[in-house]
Protein backbone atom coordinates (compact mmCIF):
# COMPACT_ATOMS: atom_id res chain seq x y z
CA UNK A 1 0.00 0.00 0.00
CA UNK A 2 1.25 3.50 -0.83
CA UNK A 3 0.59 6.34 1.59
CA UNK A 4 1.14 9.97 0.59
CA UNK A 5 1.62 12.83 3.06
CA UNK A 6 1.64 16.59 2.59
CA UNK A 7 4.83 17.55 4.39
CA UNK A 8 7.19 20.36 5.34
CA UNK A 9 10.23 18.12 4.82
CA UNK A 10 11.25 14.72 3.51
CA UNK A 11 11.88 12.56 6.60
CA UNK A 12 9.75 10.76 9.18
CA UNK A 13 10.56 13.60 11.60
CA UNK A 14 9.11 16.25 9.24
CA UNK A 15 5.79 17.83 10.14
CA UNK A 16 2.65 17.14 8.17
CA UNK A 17 1.95 20.33 6.21
CA UNK A 18 -1.55 21.55 7.08
CA UNK A 19 -1.92 23.03 3.59
CA UNK A 20 -2.80 20.65 0.81
CA UNK A 21 -2.20 22.75 -2.28
CA UNK A 22 0.83 24.66 -1.05
CA UNK A 23 2.53 21.83 0.82
CA UNK A 24 6.29 22.02 0.31
CA UNK A 25 6.67 18.29 -0.28
CA UNK A 26 4.63 15.22 -1.04
CA UNK A 27 6.17 12.29 0.81
CA UNK A 28 5.31 8.75 -0.19
CA UNK A 29 5.70 5.72 2.04
CA UNK A 30 5.57 2.36 0.28
CA UNK A 31 4.58 -0.17 2.94
CA UNK A 32 5.53 -3.13 0.74
CA UNK A 33 9.15 -2.04 0.29
CA UNK A 34 9.48 0.10 3.43
CA UNK A 35 10.83 3.02 1.40
CA UNK A 36 10.16 6.71 1.86
CA UNK A 37 10.43 9.00 -1.18
CA UNK A 38 9.46 12.59 -1.84
CA UNK A 39 8.39 15.04 -4.53
CA UNK A 40 9.25 18.73 -4.26
CA UNK A 41 5.98 20.65 -4.50
CA UNK A 42 7.43 24.12 -3.84
CA UNK A 43 6.85 25.22 -7.44
CA UNK A 44 3.17 25.86 -6.64
CA UNK A 45 3.85 27.66 -3.36
CA UNK A 46 3.44 31.18 -4.76
CA UNK A 47 0.64 30.45 -7.23
CA UNK A 48 -2.23 32.91 -6.82
CA UNK A 49 -4.73 30.31 -8.01
CA UNK A 50 -4.66 26.64 -8.89
CA UNK A 51 -2.14 25.37 -6.34
CA UNK A 52 -4.57 22.77 -5.02
CA UNK A 53 -5.46 21.53 -8.47
CA UNK A 54 -1.77 21.29 -9.44
CA UNK A 55 -1.02 19.34 -6.26
CA UNK A 56 -4.03 17.08 -6.90
CA UNK A 57 -2.55 16.29 -10.34
CA UNK A 58 0.73 15.25 -8.70
CA UNK A 59 -1.20 13.07 -6.24
CA UNK A 60 -3.00 11.38 -9.17
CA UNK A 61 0.38 10.63 -10.77
CA UNK A 62 1.66 9.09 -7.51
CA UNK A 63 -1.57 7.07 -7.24
CA UNK A 64 -1.47 6.40 -3.49
CA UNK A 65 -4.02 4.30 -1.64
CA UNK A 66 -4.17 6.85 1.19
CA UNK A 67 -3.48 10.60 1.44
CA UNK A 68 -2.75 12.06 4.87
CA UNK A 69 -2.86 15.84 5.20
CA UNK A 70 -3.65 18.59 7.67
CA UNK A 71 -6.72 20.60 6.76
CA UNK A 72 -7.66 18.79 3.58
CA UNK A 73 -7.88 19.99 -0.01
CA UNK A 74 -9.88 23.03 -1.10
CA UNK A 75 -13.08 22.79 -3.12
CA UNK A 76 -11.58 22.40 -6.61
CA UNK A 77 -8.91 19.91 -5.56
CA UNK A 78 -11.42 17.97 -3.43
CA UNK A 79 -13.74 17.64 -6.41
CA UNK A 80 -10.90 16.25 -8.50
CA UNK A 81 -9.67 13.88 -5.77
CA UNK A 82 -13.12 12.45 -5.12
CA UNK A 83 -12.92 10.77 -8.53
CA UNK A 84 -10.07 8.61 -7.28
CA UNK A 85 -10.37 5.60 -5.01
CA UNK A 86 -7.86 6.89 -2.47
CA UNK A 87 -8.83 7.44 1.12
CA UNK A 88 -8.18 11.04 2.25
CA UNK A 89 -7.44 11.49 5.95
CA UNK A 90 -7.19 14.88 7.68
CA UNK A 91 -6.38 16.58 10.99
CA UNK A 92 -2.77 15.40 11.09
CA UNK A 93 -1.36 18.95 10.99
CA UNK A 94 0.41 19.05 14.38
CA UNK A 95 2.12 15.69 13.90
CA UNK A 96 5.32 14.39 12.41
CA UNK A 97 4.93 12.01 9.49
CA UNK A 98 5.80 9.13 11.83
CA UNK A 99 3.13 10.19 14.35
CA UNK A 100 0.56 10.62 11.57
CA UNK A 101 1.38 7.17 10.19
CA UNK A 102 0.97 5.64 13.65
CA UNK A 103 -2.39 7.41 14.08
CA UNK A 104 -3.43 6.11 10.66
CA UNK A 105 -2.53 2.55 11.65
CA UNK A 106 -4.68 2.90 14.78
CA UNK A 107 -7.60 4.32 12.77
CA UNK A 108 -7.52 7.64 14.63
CA UNK A 109 -7.40 10.11 11.72
CA UNK A 110 -10.60 11.63 10.32
CA UNK A 111 -11.77 10.83 6.82
CA UNK A 112 -12.29 13.86 4.58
Amino acid sequence: MKIAFTASGTSWESKVDPRFGRAEFLVIYDEASGTLSSIDNSSVKNEAHGAGTATAQKIFEINPDVLITGNGPGDHAATALRHSKMKILVNAHDMTLKQAYEQYQKGLLNEF
